[in-house]
């Protein structure tokens, strides 16, 4: 897939993932979308990129919010890549197991939040992104588009406490084969990345030092975490080879729970 004189749509652009990905695309000659709610780093890395990035405030939980996300993509340029990379809000409640130490389940605001996040949001952006992708002029490939979602490890063995996030993130998983069937009569990919321990944004006020310290010995090889830019490398690396189609890769360093 070629994306000079297309367009990428990125969710959770201005994020580690995101940012990474909307680098890399830019740079194969796409006109980048960051969808996210960071204003301040959503419009900085839009000027970075140039060529007529832009950023779109984008609200996940927001069908409407998405559509205009989309839409703004398609008016650029034949969207030709969607890269689904967004986190949320927090969620209603504390998580935790499914029985707490204390004795109290997990409410099912806590898990249908996550599964609205991490599930039906990446659901919305796809249909949106594909629908606008099935308008496309066929490349001389006879391809219209890719998109790739993002799951986790936790979506294939999630950890004690992370019901609802695995949950979700198998769902993206379990979707992937069936949603690249569905779209391969209009020339559509999909495909989905599941990251393993990454050092991204969610870690906060923590310095990549410390993360490491603490969450490399899980890590078999290379004894580090994630570096953001090797999601980004694979996820560039997908729209550029048409025969990636309906599977999930791990990237992890053969991590295992």
């Amino acid at each position: 897939m070629k994306l000079e004189n297309g367009s990428a749509l990125i969710t959770g652009g201005a994020g580690g993932f995101g940012s990474a990905t909307a680098r890399r695309l830019a740079a194969r000659g796409a006109r980048v979308v960051i969808a996210d709610v960071a204003d301040e780093r959503g419009q900085a890395l839009a000027k970075e990129l140039g060529n007529g990035a832009v950023y779109v405030r984008t609200d996940i939980m927001d069908e409407s919010s998405i559509a205009a996300a989309v839409e703004t993509a398609a008016n650029l340029a034949p969207l030709r890549a969607a890269v689904i990379a967004h986190g949320g809000p927090p969620g209603p409640g504390p998580g935790g197991r499914v029985i707490g130490r204390d004795g109290k389940r997990l409410s099912v605001a806590v898990f249908a939040h996550s599964v609205q996040v991490f599930l039906t949001s990446a659901f919305a952006v796809t249909s949106y992104a594909a629908e606008a992708m099935a308008k496309n002029e066929p490349l001389e490939s006879d391809q219209r588009g890719v998109i790739i979602n993002t799951s986790s490890i936790s979506g294939y063995e999630g950890q004690p406490g992370l019901v609802p996030y695995a949950a979700a993130k198998g769902g993206i998983i379990g979707m992937t084969l069936t949603l690249a069937r569905d779209l391969a009569p209009l020339g559509i990919r999909a495909m989905a990345i599941a990251p393993g321990t990454f050092f991204t944004l969610a870690y906060g006020q923590m310095s990549a030092e410390e993360a490491n310290a603490k969450f490399a010995p899980t890590i078999p090889n290379p004894k580090r975490m994630g570096d953001p830019d090797e999601y980004a490398q694979l996820a560039a690396h997908i729209v550029e080879n048409d025969f990636l189609n309906g599977t999930t890769i791990r990237l992890d360093g053969a991590q295992r729970f």
